[in-house]
């Protein structure tokens, strides 16, 4: 008598080698103490905001100027973590698609430098362009905007 191979025989199979295939695999050089809030109910808690890693940038805007449809130019953001921790870049949000970002994966360190490399496709773009670039970090405030302007024109 043959068996039906059935979907439950499957998962029996199948189950099994995905629980064993997710292991830990957090090689990070950071932890949730690295995150830290010193916004209360009360108020800031300004001794745990001095303990905090701080982002500066050297500047936080790029002209590109003159820019022929259809380029794709890059610009290099460089900041330094003035603060008294690690600093963690969680994500990079750009305002429109034309924008890329390359973060840093790694924390950097206190008074360690950085960078954050933005590329412009002015491909499908015109005239004045203003792009920003938002930075997601374990500073306070947890924001900073980085801004990219162009003006494209068609050759």
């Amino acid at each position: 008598m043959k068996k039906k191979f059935s979907i439950y025989n499957l998962l029996l199979v199948v189950f099994p080698l995905l629980l064993l295939s997710c292991g830990n695999k957090n090689n990070s050089t950071f932890s949730t103490s690295d995150i830290k809030n010193p916004a209360t109910a009360d108020g800031i808690n300004e001794k745990q905001k001095a303990d905090m890693p701080e982002i500066q940038f050297d500047n936080l805007s790029y002209n590109f100027g003159k820019v022929i449809k259809g380029e794709r130019l890059s610009y290099t953001f460089h900041f330094k973590n003035v603060g008294k921790s690690s600093l963690i870049i969680s994500s990079t949000e750009a305002s429109c698609g034309c924008t890329t970002s390359t973060p840093p994966q790694a924390p950097v360190n206190p008074g360690e430098k950085g960078e954050i490399t933005i590329t412009f496709d002015s491909t499908y773009k015109s005239g004045e362009v203003t792009s920003y670039l938002v930075v997601m970090a374990n500073t306070y405030p947890a924001q900073t905007i980085l801004t990219v302007y162009a003006n494209v024109v068609t050759p």
